[in-house]
């Protein structure tokens, strides 16, 4: 078994009830199952602002599935939800990334372990101090020092 992590995003079609759904669904993959679940998030766009604000949330899950067989997984969930890839940053109905995969590092076409731009987005890094206080992200450091850089980033508890 492996440990993932995974963040979920929502800014269209009832954000909360993408997220919500999503979170569900991950535990109907394959060899995988969810061991813990943030609280929800509110958080702005980045990049395209001209856009509704964003639910997040992350989910850790344990795995069998090798990082590029998950991946494929969350894409199919996404697929499932409306997810569109029109333009970069574009709004969409539900985002699946897989943010880490025990502590590997890898680059492929299809993926960057760990998550590209994780350590610079306050709506990944802090639910995923929630579930895991202490963690470091590989070749980035520890996930808390990171959100204290991103303070300017306003991310806070959706109550629904």
């Amino acid at each position: 078994m492996s440990l993932a992590y995974v963040g979920v995003g929502s800014n269209l079609d009832g954000p909360q009830r993408h997220v919500a759904e999503a979170l569900g669904e991950l535990d109907a993959i394959p060899g995988t199952r969810t061991v813990k679940r943030s609280s929800l998030y509110r958080s702005a766009p980045v990049g395209y602002a001209a856009q509704p604000e964003f639910v997040n949330a992350v989910a850790a899950l344990e795995t069998t599935l090798d990082p590029e067989t998950l991946l494929g997984e969350l894409q199919a969930i996404e697929a499932r939800h409306g997810r569109r890839r029109s333009f970069l940053n574009a709004p969409r109905s539900l985002d699946l990334d897989l943010l880490l995969y025990g502590e590997a590092e890898q680059r492929t076409a299809r993926l960057t372990l760990p998550h590209p731009r994780m350590h610079e987005r306050a709506f990944v890094l802090k639910p995923l101090v929630e579930l895991e206080p202490a963690i470091v992200i590989p070749g980035r450091g520890r996930a808390q020092d990171l959100l204290a850089a991103c303070a300017g980033q306003c991310v806070e508890i959706t109550s629904g």
